[in-house]
């Protein structure tokens, strides 16, 4: 079978009887051979959800695609067939603080996540050394009160220009507009410095210390045009202690950022993500 590609089939469509038996039709017709299938419906929306993985011979993907596409527009399908080697465009965005750039860098370089990086953003330049370590280009768009319109202009464009298939804001303190929320729906990645959807905003574990919790997080999510209230990927926490300050909740949140942006951008790069209104559908 060493001469046969994997691809990896993503959908969601309202639910109904048979589906996936005439999915794996398909697939066996075109002498596919699934390695992994997981599927999900929504008993509440009455939508399913679906992420296989199959071989193909050579060449054999365009029949299937011709196939496919007469079934999705029978079934209403949003869909998604893609080669399972492909290594997406990330562009990263960042401003100061360099936990989650250097967290990601490192688990690029060493295979972890399937992408490339045509360059890194900025809205500072602290970080140019960390993107140069890496060799990966690195530009600086600064921001201000008098030119964040034009800023955001020139970001938009820079970022078609690199061709982004998907953003990762890596603690980018910068409010996007709705227009590149918009272009890039579903593809723009953040990670906020809380367990969404409390303490939303600023200063989050300021926030935290003030209420006295006794666990803080950190949300992997889709940015839209709502601040911190786009689809969530991942979540996870960290116990804090009666003595912790706001400089402990600060550096084991960090931690935690790390972990939850890495492991949300990896499902994303991986097509395990799906998703419908303000929820997602993560096959991990």
């Amino acid at each position: 079978m060493s001469d046969r590609t994997e691809f990896r089939l993503t959908v969601s469509c309202p639910d109904q009887m048979g589906i996936v038996a005439r999915v794996a039709r398909l697939i066996a017709d075109s002498e596919g051979w699934i390695t992994e299938a997981a599927q999900h419906t929504d008993t509440e929306a009455h939508w399913f959800f679906m992420r296989w993985v199959f071989s193909l011979n050579g060449g054999a993907d365009a029949a299937l695609t011709r196939e496919f596409s007469q079934l999705a527009e029978e079934l209403r399908m949003n869909w998604s067939l893609t080669r399972a080697e492909a290594r997406p465009r990330v562009v990263i965005l960042v401003s100061r603080e360099p936990h989650c750039l250097t967290d990601l860098l490192a688990r690029w370089r060493s295979g972890e996540l399937p992408m490339e990086i045509p360059a890194i953003l900025s809205n500072h330049r602290d970080l140019e050394e960390v993107a140069a370590c890496y060799g990966i280009p690195f530009e600086h768009i600064p921001v201000t009160r008098e030119t964040r319109e034009a800023a955001f202009a020139t970001l938009q464009q820079r970022l078609r220009a690199l061709q982004a298939e998907t953003v990762v804001l890596a603690r980018y303190m910068q409010i996007l507009p709705p227009t590149l929320c918009a272009e890039f729906r579903d593809r723009l990645i953040n990670i906020h410095h809380s367990f969404l959807p409390s303490f939303v905003g600023a200063r989050p574990y300021h926030q935290a210390f003030a209420r006295g919790v006794k666990l803080i997080g950190a949300t992997c999510h889709y940015v839209t045009e709502d601040l911190d209230a786009g689809p969530i990927i991942e979540q996870d926490v960290a116990r804090i202690r009666h003595d912790d300050q706001v400089a402990d909740l600060v550096r084991k949140g960090r931690d935690v950022e790390r972990w939850v942006l890495s492991r949300g951008l990896r499902y994303h790069l991986e097509g395990r993500v799906l998703t419908h209104g303000n929820k997602t559908i993560v096959f991990d």
